[in-house]
């Protein structure tokens, strides 16, 4: 079980984010959304494996950020814009970690430096 503080913690840091952001379990369970993640779907409770085709999945790099226990990301294309995924490992935590993809629901390339 994990400890409610952990969960308030999580929507203190993650809530305004505008970005999906979950709470995951070394078992993919997700254990908590914000609120981005929860407009487009996202839910606790479910795995979040069991989001959009295995394609998607391919690049999960969460085994490696959990066994490190440093984060780790990937940067790739969906919907033709440019993705940055994180798994960063939540200290103290060894079976927990926080997933987000920067540009998943913002287009950031449109904008210029």
């Amino acid at each position: 079980m994990i400890d409610d503080k952990i969960i308030e913690a999580f929507h203190l840091m993650w809530g305004n984010f505008p970005e999906p952001v979950m709470l995951v379990h070394k078992t993919r369970e997700i254990l908590a959304v914000n609120e981005a993640c929860r407009l487009v779907g996202g839910t606790a409770g479910i795995k979040c494996s069991s989001i959009g085709s295995p394609e998607r999945h391919k690049r999960c790099l969460a085994n490696q950020a959990l066994a490190s226990q440093q984060a780790s990301y990937s940067k790739g294309e969906s919907n033709g814009k440019t993705v940055i995924g994180y798994w960063i490992p939540v200290t103290g935590q060894p079976d927990i970690y926080v997933h987000l993809g920067v540009g998943t629901t913002i287009d950031y390339d449109q904008y210029k430096v």
